[in-house]
């Protein structure tokens, strides 16, 4: 199905429009073709290009490149996480592979970020697993005994000092770790699409209808196309379903957020004048807010099964209702019109929080389900997944491909019908933190 590009995310309007956008308009043969030009269809052009300099590499979106869900995400560049989807790994090994994910996934965004010179208003200044509920302080000291062993800097913290830090007295208990990042997702996506290299053929709104392999050679359907190639990278994370890809194994799950215009100065006087930071939920399906850099805040509080393909207008705005709620909830002081705009978003599930990085056959490969942490594991896996096509090992793939593999799901109706209760089930419980 097509996909549409709409003018409702804050972070790409702060972007000034590319031009010299290309469709697919003809048949091309290639050697290489990338599904998805988000975080990790991206990466995996920047290394490929970088590998096979004088090989032909394709990389299409169904979009405008980095305008899906790499520019619409919270912009947390993730070394931690409490809430890792419906069945959380207990063991403390199953929690180290993961975590030594996000690190290799920060280091890799952190070495792109200096070596191109990036602006992405990149802020080493952590993040908040923040609470209103008392009866939380169980799940964050449990969570800080598993940081603690692992030798995790953070700090535990309390209403009035969260009321300082945050602007708001709303939270009465959090988890500060140090390790996390605070970006813009749309500036780092733009910077990715910027030094593709020159044997890069970059094809925007050009949606895949159907592909098929014939013996060695991959043949892949567009509107107003064919493209032949020798090997094929799907890297479209929430849509890897719709094309059949380990569709057994993940399913996308739709979020709403919305943003405030700047505050004024009074505004933000009025909040005691915070730094920037993030906050993230102790409950699955509480509110994830932001303070960014130029005093906006960001809010997303709703996740759930609908259309991953288009939200209507009507919908977003329902949506919208609830921000607004939450935004009153934290900074009852502020206007009830300060939100500026709302948009939707599409992550990858799967059904132990694990992620998909693999070789699907001899000449197809596929990368996503980053359950939440697409910036940073994003990155990671389109670069590592290229080099694995390229039939390489390096250290970051052994690590990699020790994780627990993603486990099998249940088929249609059940799957639906299981997600939604769950989701139903954690939007009760956290019915206060919205």
């Amino acid at each position: 199905m097509e996909l549409i590009n709409d003018n409702s995310c804050s972070w790409i309007n702060d972007l000034t429009p590319r031009s010299k956008i290309k469709s697919l308009q003809s048949n091309e043969d290639c050697e290489w073709l990338i599904i998805g030009a988000g975080f990790t269809g991206l990466s995996a052009a920047r290394k490929l290009g970088q590998l096979y300099p004088n090989q032909k590499i394709i990389l299409v979106d169904a979009q405008l490149a980095g305008e899906g869900a790499s520019s619409r995400n919270s912009g947390y560049l993730v070394d931690t996480t409490l809430n890792d989807g419906f069945v959380s790994s207990k063991k403390l090994d199953n929690y180290k592979k993961k975590v030594d994910i996000y690190e290799l996934g920060i280091n890799v965004v952190k070495k792109f970020v200096n070596e191109y010179q990036v602006d992405c208003d990149w802020n080493e200044c952590g993040k908040y697993f923040a609470s209103s509920r008392l009866e939380d302080k169980k799940i964050l000291t449990n969570f800080s005994n598993t940081l603690f062993q692992l030798g995790y800097k953070h700090d535990l913290l309390n209403n009035s000092q969260l009321s300082k830090k945050l602007g708001t007295s709303f939270y009465n208990l959090a988890i500060h770790t140090k390790g996390g990042i605070l970006i813009h997702p749309g500036k780092l996506a733009r910077a990715m699409i910027d030094v593709l290299p020159k044997n890069v053929c970059l094809y925007e709104n050009s949606y895949l209808l159907n592909w098929s392999k014939n013996q060695k050679i991959i043949f892949c359907d567009f509107k107003n196309g064919r493209i032949k190639t020798k090997k094929i990278i799907f890297a479209t994370n929430g849509f890897l379903k719709s094309l059949g890809v380990k569709s057994n194994y993940n399913f996308p799950i739709t979020l709403t957020a919305s943003m405030t215009r700047a505050l004024t100065n009074d505004e933000f006087e009025s909040i005691g004048k915070p730094k920037e930071w993030g906050v993230l939920p102790v409950r699955p399906m509480g509110a994830t807010i932001r303070m960014t850099k130029d005093k906006r805040i960001l809010i997303r509080n709703t996740a759930e099964v609908c259309n991953p393909f288009k939200m209507s207008r009507l919908n977003l705005d329902k949506r919208s209702s609830n921000h607004k709620i939450g935004i009153k909830k934290r900074f009852p002081q502020l206007p009830d019109d300060i939100i500026q705009s709302s948009w939707s978003g599409v992550v990858s599930r799967t059904r132990n929080s694990s992620q998909i990085f693999e070789k699907i056959d001899d000449n197809i490969f596929a990368a996503g389900c980053y359950n939440g942490s697409g910036i940073g594991v994003g990155t990671l896996f389109g670069e590592q997944i290229a080099i694995k096509a390229s039939n390489k090992i390096t250290k970051e793939i052994e690590i990699i491909e020790s994780r627990n593999k993603p486990t099998w799901l249940p088929p249609q109706p059940f799957l639906n019908i299981g997600v939604k209760t769950r989701l139903i089930y954690e939007r009760l419980r956290a019915h206060s933190e919205i």
